[in-house]
């Protein structure tokens, strides 16, 4: 168990959903939390209900300079955890593409604009930890899931670079890899969800697995099996299975 008194983390998509509900649970552990998203409303709403010391700072991951000014008064931290994302459902066939173009620019190079901002830091203080939300979406090609799963496996790969480039050094790398969680984004979807998770449930297998020193954890167990073992199939099997 990690001492979070006083620890400053940055959590960026944290206006509601999962990155409101680990807000909530860290805040309620000790740290202190600040909360960045795009909508300034719902970040004051969830800030103004958390207990301890909470600090909404409104952040488009798109724009360059307004994640660099947010980061200039963020300043320094001692975590961040990436949830930012926006999702529609898409197949090939149906291509839209600015949906698609906003999916890759939030879900990665978002990501990549924020890391870049914060990693250097911790790299020249030896001392950080970073925590990056993928999706069971990211192991595998999936149907209906153009754009999304491509920025998850993404975020999954560069999870998987950067812990193994700062082994050794004092900044710690984590990825998790939720499966359906109820949320205004799942909403879209007009199929069946399996394992469907509440936030706050979801959050707080998020939270266990950052007090651990496991680098990833994929959830729920039993259907990440399912996309775990779905990459050692031929390629001729796995399509007759899930195209």
């Amino acid at each position: 168990m990690r001492n979070w008194t006083g620890k400053r983390y940055w959590l960026v998509g944290a206006s509601d959903g999962l990155g409101a509900a680990l807000a909530q649970i860290m805040a309620e552990a000790g740290a202190e939390v600040i909360l960045s998203a795009r909508s300034a409303d719902r970040l004051t709403e969830l800030a103004d209900r958390l207990p301890g010391r909470v600090t909404a700072v409104p952040m488009d991951v798109t724009d360059q300079a307004a994640v660099d000014a947010a980061t200039d008064e963020v300043g320094e931290i001692d975590g961040i955890v990436h949830l930012a994302g926006v999702y529609w459902p898409m197949k090939a066939t149906e291509w839209q593409r600015e949906q698609a173009v906003a999916m890759a620019d939030v879900n990665f190079t978002g990501m990549v604009r924020v890391l870049g901002a914060v990693v250097p830091g911790m790299v020249a203080r030896d001392r950080g930890h970073v925590v990056i939300v993928g999706s069971l979406a990211g192991f595998r090609g999936l149907p209906g899931a153009l754009g999304y799963g491509a920025t998850k496996a993404a975020a999954m790969s560069l999870a998987e670079t950067m812990a193994l480039d700062l082994h050794g050094t004092g900044v710690e790398v984590q990825l998790a890899n939720p499966g359906f969680i109820r949320t205004r984004l799942t909403d879209k979807n007009t199929f069946q969800m399996p394992f469907l998770m509440e936030p706050d449930e979801a959050a707080q297998v998020l939270f266990k697995h950052m007090n651990s020193r496991r680098f990833q954890r994929s959830y729920p167990t039993l259907f990440s099996w399912v996309f775990r073992l779905a990459r050692f199939l031929p390629e001729a099997i796995y399509r007759r299975l899930f195209a």
